[in-house]
């Protein structure tokens, strides 16, 4: 297994390894938007894995074939070889049949996830193998390669970001693929280099000439497809942005007045179908004949504005903008609208802005509610209204973050409140119930932590056939108002769930249930003295839910699976939704990642009889593989934790990437300068910057929310730099390290770096669901302080 490794590095590799690492991370972001299109974006978490199955498993190859591909003059070829990748793969696994719906009666689909990830990662093997071959042959070069490698890879996502919001995600792909023939160019030889150039042309003619080949495939069963497949339905635009994809339709099956009273006789107004990501659909309704909107007072949502003269609305997350057009028809003076989707403004303002009677001309803003109310003065709003209601009902995947719905949010929320304001909340109803109880709870407890006393006092909740409007109010209802929303509920047959002095025969009179479990669970909520016992011995998970677990969508209680899928009749769909696809995809990657890193490693290893030297193996095992775990479960967990802050998952992914990818080549490139970096006391500094990051984060986000977003971002960003650069120096010390001492270990690092890797980000979700973020940050900080240990043993 003799390696050739005394070689001098070139400025061009250097160049390549930039060209190459920035391309596939561009690949990798891109891949987030596709998953959000054609699958879920909830999905997205499995691309950070799929990327580490295929760079680990290039340092499994290498282990396995030295000689046949550690060569400098591979390098360019294998650059190449990425850039054909890329664009094949995404081609190839658009057609795979993968769809999380056909879990429960389909099992070849485990077969399929499974086939999905090793197409995919298929392009990051071949920059896996770049990468590692350049360390293996320039190992005293080890700093400046990674250097190049990071800084590559968060040029890479600031690039991306800007790509998709000018074009299409699929075309992003396309960009990538092409910068990567460009690093090939730098290298390759001739004949390589003249092939490079012939496949660079041939994709430009064929994404000019056909750009359908590229069109992404989307799930026939997201509900965009669905609406698509009635009689009569159009598809009109589709626009695209980092946020979302867009799509504008006409259907039959758009009709979207949640809760309409069956005392309502008269046909809708025109309504234009509003899909976000093919799956969230919304409306936009003609307000242009103003008689047509009377449906608007038999809805529930309409409660609210029957307990007086409400004058300043703030409505969160309008979308189509059915909830501006009702405030708007009530009287109402002072209406600021907030939308979490710039997408969803620029797209109604510019196609539907006569038509939709201009509802975001003015007092309009993007971002999260929460960022705004920190730049409004405490007590400012009559009402807040907060519509969890699409046009179609569907429920939300479990590992979905909301941070609209924390008890923190709604703390907010109360504070931003007149003294007699009122939140307005309308949710569908998705039985059994759980989201109107969490609703509940999440409510109950920001009252208590507010200092209110008697909450009992300050509820009013109503259901329809096929949804529910609860009223908290920010002090108790009069006898009045309670008496006005009586007869509005009457009059339009909706069932009164709550108010306070509610007796049991009031409730269920309208559309009758064979058990009134909203009645019972909202009286024993609301009630400090059996709310505890209720909500331990409820079947769903029903606690409040706060900002550092911000899962409010998952209801699973592990104690009460048999029963749960009893009642959910015995269907496996309802526990994917859920969540319980991270087991099963923990599972297929763990499977994958194994064959494919480890055992090849380990069969070599055995066929060689190293194993008598397996003492010396035990801390490159333990250090890189607690490098691999440490890294992805900060850069995982700083993701989610940045979404509240920058409002977007993707400028989540971009910022928090960037930022510690870049800060970590510069952090490499220094500890080659500068020799006491590489000392082990650099993970100690580490991971007490870890521990100091836990604490400081929530306090610096809830300061910096009152800024405008790109001052955030650039904040932020600063920030996380002093951690990113301590994070880029333990791996390359370790590589030095072992090319000094035994460069046959090199492959092993790699690959048990890659395992661990690709297990980390599915690993994150699955212990942050069950005890938080906070949680995964202690443990990346224990991890370091276990790499410390093992470098003291790997210098010896």
């Amino acid at each position: 297994m003799a390696i050739s490794v005394k070689e001098n590095i070139s400025n061009r590799v250097y160049f390549t390894i930039f060209s190459v690492s920035c391309s596939v991370l561009m690949f990798e972001v891109s891949l987030t938007r596709l998953f959000s299109i054609y699958l879920w974006y909830h999905f997205a978490f499995m691309v950070i894995s799929i990327a580490m199955l295929g760079i680990g498993a290039a340092g499994a190859m290498l282990a396995l074939f030295p000689n046949r591909f550690c060569s400098a003059s591979n390098i360019g070829a294998y650059a190449m070889f990425a850039g054909v990748s890329l664009l094949l793969c995404y081609i190839v696994s658009n057609h795979i049949p993968f769809d999380p719906v056909k879990f429960s009666w389909n099992r070849l689909q485990i077969l399929y996830l499974a086939l999905y990830c090793l197409i995919l990662s298929i392009p990051f093997f071949f920059s896996g193998l770049l990468i590692a071959i350049a360390f293996l042959l320039y190992s005293e070069k080890s700093n400046l390669i990674y250097g190049s490698d990071l800084l590559g890879a968060g040029t890479g996502s600031l690039v991306v970001l800007i790509l998709l919001n000018i074009t299409a995600p699929e075309y992003t792909v396309a960009a990538a693929s092409l910068l990567c023939f460009t690093g090939a160019l730098a290298t390759c030889k001739n004949k390589f280099r003249a092939l490079s150039l012939l496949i660079l042309i041939i994709n430009l003619i064929v994404i000019v000439i056909h750009p359908d080949f590229m069109k992404v495939r989307m799930s026939p069963y997201k509900r965009l497809p669905l609406y698509l497949n009635f009689p009569g339905a159009e598809h009109l635009k589709t626009l695209y942005s980092s946020y979302s994809q867009i799509d504008l339709f006409k259907s039959p099956a758009v009709r979207y007045a949640p809760g309409l009273s069956l005392n309502y006789p008269d046909p809708l107004p025109e309504q234009i179908g509003l899909a976000i990501d093919g799956d969230r659909i919304d409306v936009i309704t003609d307000a242009h004949d103003k008689s047509g909107l009377r449906f608007l007072e038999f809805l529930p949502s309409a409660a609210v504005y029957q307990t007086g003269k409400i004058n300043n609305v703030l409505i969160l997350d309008p979308k189509g903008g059915l909830h501006v057009l009702m405030a708007e028809y009530y009287g109402a003076k002072k209406i600021h609208k907030v939308e979490s989707n710039p997408m969803v403004i620029k797209t109604v303002r510019d196609n539907y802005n006569e038509f939709s009677g201009k509802i975001y001309q003015n007092n309009t803003w993007t971002g999260y509610g929460r960022s705004f109310l920190r730049t409004r003065e405490k007590g400012s709003y009559d009402l807040i209204d907060l519509s969890m209601t699409g046009a179609s009902v569907s429920a939300v995947f479990g590992i979905s973050e909301d941070y609209r719905l924390t008890v923190d949010a709604f703390k907010q929320y109360l504070n931003a409140l007149k003294q007699d304001g009122i939140i307005s909340v309308s949710l569908y109803l998705i039985p059994p119930p759980r989201i109107e109880f969490k609703i509940l709870a999440t409510i109950a407890t920001a009252f208590e932590q507010t200092g209110i006393k008697d909450p009992v006092s300050r509820l009013f909740a109503i259901r329809s056939w096929d949804s529910m409007t609860v009223l908290i109010k920010n002090s108790p209802f009069t006898g009045e108002e309670i008496e006005r929303l009586k007869d509005f509920s009457r009059n339009k047959h909706f069932d009164l769930v709550y108010y306070p002095g509610i007796k049991k025969e009031e409730a269920n009179l309208f559309v009758k249930l064979s058990s009134d479990e909203y009645f019972n669970g909202f009286k024993n909520i609301i009630t400090p003295e059996t709310r505890s016992l209720y909500i331990n011995n409820y079947l769903f998970d029903i606690e409040p839910v706060y900002d550092t677990n911000p899962f409010f969508h998952y209801y699973l209680r592990l104690k009460n699976i048999k029963a749960i899928y009893e009642i959910m009749g015995h269907k496996f769909l309802y526990f994917l939704e859920e969540g319980y696809l991270l087991p099963v995809i923990f599972m297929i990657v763990f499977v994958l990642s194994t064959i494919i890193t480890i055992v090849p490693v380990l069969f070599r290893s055995i066929s060689y009889g190293r194993f008598k030297k397996f003492e010396q193996l035990k801390p490159v095992l333990l250090y890189f593989g607690m490098l691999g775990l440490g890294f992805m479960f900060v850069e995982i967990t700083m993701i989610q934790k940045t979404i509240l802050l920058l409002e977007n998952p993707l400028y989540s992914v971009a910022t928090v990437v960037t930022a510690i990818l870049v800060s970590s080549g510069i952090g490499g490139i220094s500890s080659s300068k500068l020799s006491r970096l590489s000392s082990p006391f650099s993970l100690l500094i580490l991971s007490s910057l870890i521990v100091v990051y836990s604490f400081m984060q929530p306090v610096l986000s809830a300061l910096l929310l009152s800024l405008d977003l790109i001052p955030r971002m650039i904040i932020w960003f600063i920030m996380l730099l002093p951690l990113g650069f301590f994070m880029g120096i333990p791996f390359p010390t370790g590589m030095k390290i072992l090319g000094e001492k035994s460069q046959t270990l090199i492959p092993w690092a790699w690959a048990i770096n890659g395992c661990l890797s690709v297990l980390a980000p599915i690993l994150t979700i699955m212990i942050a669901l069950a005890t938080g973020f906070q949680v995964i940050l202690g443990l990346s900080a224990l991890t370091y302080l276990l790499a410390f240990f093992s470098l003291k043993s790997l210098r010896k």
